[in-house]
């Protein structure tokens, strides 16, 4: 087990075992956008696949009562050990999506899902892709949170959910207004290609995902809101 450089506003590093992911650009974008939220001590907060639980022990800092998901049982350890470690307390619950929460709403749900386009059309079922992969053009959990969204939110909540651009960030926007969502891009980030993306940079040249001369990608957070 690893100690991850970046944990926010806290004196311990996050813990990120191999096969859990460990905060990075995407994660401090999203809890950049999180801090902007008006969460108090009555504000009910959902992390939707929690990874290292960096954003559920955010959330549970500003003051919010978080519950975190994630189908990982190693990923639901870590984030516990984590927050046990922040001396935040954090509900956590293991499964698949909002299927682990039915029958809960909430004020703010939050997500940094898979988003990594991949070769493979099946989803990885173990290991360290586990933690990225997600299907041809990088939506497999992107659409299923835009459209399971409305059953966990209560009215005037909003979801928070960073993803690249590469996996189309205007299909995102349709999905969610198509649910009745109002939604935007709250916050955009140029950043370095990471290790997978340059294992994968010929493949999504190809697929016409990339352009040959970059070595950037663009990360987005959305914001939508029930009205």
């Amino acid at each position: 087990m690893t100690a991850d450089a970046w944990a926010p506003r806290t004196g311990v590093p996050a813990l990120t075992p191999p096969g859990v992911y460990a905060p990075q650009w995407d994660t401090r974008l999203l809890t950049r956008a999180l801090s902007r939220e008006d969460i108090g001590m009555a504000t009910e907060v959902l992390d939707l696949g929690t990874g290292s639980g960096a954003l559920a022990v955010q959330a549970a800092r500003l003051g919010a009562r978080v519950t975190a998901v994630d189908i990982s049982r190693l990923a639901v350890l870590t984030a516990r050990i984590n927050a046990r470690l922040a001396g935040q307390r954090v509900h956590f619950r293991r499964g698949d999506l909002t299927a682990a929460v039915p029958g809960r709403s909430y004020d703010l749900v939050v997500s940094n899902p898979p988003y990594v386009p991949s070769p493979d059309t099946a989803l990885p079922r173990r290991g360290l892709a586990r933690a990225w992969d997600a299907g041809r053009d990088g939506r497999a959990f992107i659409d299923r949170i835009c459209a399971e969204a409305p059953s966990v939110l209560n009215p005037g909540g909003a979801l928070l959910l960073v993803h690249s651009s590469l996996c189309d960030t205007r299909a995102t926007l349709r999905r969610l207004a198509d649910v009745g969502l109002s939604a935007t891009v709250t916050d955009r980030a140029a950043v370095p290609y990471g290790p997978v993306l340059r294992s994968r940079q010929r493949w999504l040249v190809q697929q016409g995902l990339l352009d040959g001369d970059e070595d950037r990608e663009e990360l987005v957070v959305v914001r939508a809101e029930r009205a």
